[in-house]
């Protein structure tokens, strides 16, 4: 009998811990699919040419995934956006190592990690999603991987992002100093006119961090997380807080227990603040929802993220926890 009781006041305990906050419980039907109505939500202000690019594809008919791609392909290859790609910010030792994620509407996913001298490290990820059995491949591994398939190799360390690290490395502690302006993530999701669901996810990583160090980006779940029956979304900032708690993939299942968009990106946002050392970091979620409702949330102020629906880009601020 003790053993009886026991078991039913822990499976108690257990259905607790995984059922979504009383606050945020609204409508726990499926939202209906916006067909028909394509839209671009991405990160940052480099998001808005991001969008245009991405629109060109979703705006005509074409696939989220392809659209995803070819926009943040776009920074990628920009070496003026310092924390992607070509020119990105270098770790201490003056190597930049690229991170990236990709998924499509089906559950499939592709990822690279720790790849150097490829410039769009997001479709080296498309082409292991498509072409492999496997998710993710890193380092040396996906290098060869790349160049196998075509991609070519170059250096990314461009003169503004040497001389910057040279500057860093002049006073360098063994730690930088984390701040919102050293690894901004470009993450762009995508909803087509079929009312599918795609995003990537594309980063530098942290400035001057060490040397392997991997974030967020090309995690499944912790930088990107896409559900065509439920919604998607993703994050930017400091990717170890994000994999702390697999946000982008919270806030998803948060958004299939009910929540909207909004509330599954501040509820994610709050799982760091109650859990983890936030203070002097920076973490913003996105998201989309099938109904094509967006949210949008950050632990800092400063967190802005690029809009593009019916043919209108624009970049807008979100709001925070802290003031």
């Amino acid at each position: 009998m003790s053993t009886r009781r026991n078991f039913l006041k822990n499976s108690a305990i257990i259905s607790a811990a995984l059922s979504v906050p009383a606050s945020l419980k609204c409508n726990t039907a499926s939202p209906q699919t916006a067909k028909g109505e394509a839209f671009i939500l991405s990160t940052w202000n480099h998001g808005i040419p991001a969008n245009e690019a991405a629109w060109k594809i979703v705006g005509e008919g074409g696939k989220a995934i392809d659209a995803v791609e070819a926009g943040v392909r776009v920074v990628e290859s920009d070496p003026k956006s310092t924390s992607v790609g070509l020119g990105g910010v270098p770790d201490r030792d003056g190597n930049v190592t690229l991170d990236a994620c990709i998924m499509d509407e089906t559950g499939n996913a592709g990822s690279v990690c720790f790849l150097q001298h490829i410039e769009n490290p997001i479709s080296v990820a498309r082409k292991v999603m498509d072409d492999t059995p496997h998710v993710m491949l890193a380092g040396d591994g996906a290098l060869k991987f790349a160049l196998d398939n075509g991609f070519v190799k170059k250096n990314l360390l461009t003169a503004e992002s040497k001389k910057a690290w040279q500057e860093w490395a002049v006073k360098s502690k063994y730690k930088p100093i984390i701040n919102s302006e050293n690894h901004d993530t470009i993450g762009l999701l995508a909803m087509d006119k079929n009312g599918d669901l795609s995003g990537a996810c594309t980063t530098s990583g942290l400035g001057y961090k060490m040397y392997g160090r991997v974030g967020d980006s090309p995690i499944i779940g912790a930088g990107l997380f896409v559900d065509n029956e439920v919604g998607a979304a993703t994050a930017t900032g400091m990717g170890e807080l994000m994999m702390k708690t697999l946000g982008s993939f919270l806030v998803v299942e948060l958004m299939r227990q009910g929540a909207t968009a909004q509330q599954a990106c501040e509820e994610a946002v709050m799982r760091i603040i109650k859990k983890l050392d936030y203070k002097d970091l920076q973490v913003g979620y996105l998201a989309i929802d099938k109904a094509g409702n967006m949210g949008a949330y950050a632990i800092q102020p400063g967190f802005n993220y690029a809009l593009m629906k019916g043919g209108k880009n624009e970049l807008i601020d979100a709001v925070s926890y802290l003031k």
